[in-house]
This record gives structure tokens, sequence and C-alpha cells, in this order.
């Protein structure tokens, strides 16, 4: 929650020159296989709409921008190596910047710092 918390404040920093998307992919820790004891419970999505279902979750827990949601191929997690958890930064349909893999590459101030150096 504090990563969601962070990336919120970097949302309402810099919503006057970005657009920010969450895409929802495969649930990395599912309730009913590989998890962590303090997880939100997720069961693995077995069809489209369990993953539409834990995505609007995910949107009740604060997330401050859209949020769709990755097909039952798993086609956007496949083409941006998204598992666990990734930031990009797309600009002009190029990827300007990638973040590492999640968790531990999960870093919101590298997506913050970007933005302040296109910023000025």
């Amino acid at each position: 929650m504090v990563k969601l918390e962070h990336f919120n404040e970097v949302i309402a920093r810099f919503s006057d020159i970005a657009d920010f998307l969450i895409i929802y992919i495969e649930e990395a820790h599912p309730s009913d296989g590989w998890k962590f004891g303090n997880n939100i419970e997720i069961n693995y999505h077995r069809n489209l709409q369990e993953r539409i279902t834990a995505a609007k979750r995910l949107q009740s827990l604060g997330a401050n921008c859209s949020i769709v949601v990755d097909n039952m191929h798993d086609e956007a997690n496949l083409q941006y190596g998204g598992l666990y958890e990734r930031l990009y930064i797309v600009l002009n349909d190029v990827i300007a910047f990638a973040g590492e893999r999640g968790p531990v590459g999960y870093r919101v101030e590298e997506v913050e710092q970007w933005l302040k150096n296109y910023r000025s």
C-alpha cells in the first residue's frame, strides 16, 4: 500500500504532463497458490471476469488512475515483461523508461525523477 500511496502522489504531481494507467496482469501471489502471508486475498484468475473483479478491488483500494485488464492470454504481460509489477514511461509511442521487475525493482521514485527531468 505504501507504493500505491507514493504512486498516487506522483500522479497528483505530474498529471498535467502525463497520463497514468495501470495494466492489471495475472496475480503474482494468488491466495490459492504461492503466496505471502500478509497479502490481500486474491485467487488465481480462472477467467476474465475474475481478473476484472481483482482489478476493481485494486481500484477500491485507492488507485487514482485508470486501470485496464490484460487478457487471459497475458499478452500485455508477455510484451512488457510485467510480472510481477513494473513501471514504464511511453513517450510518443516509444518506451522512454523501463523500470526493473518488481517487487524489488518497482521504484516509483525513478519514474518521479524521470518526470521531474522531463518537466524541466
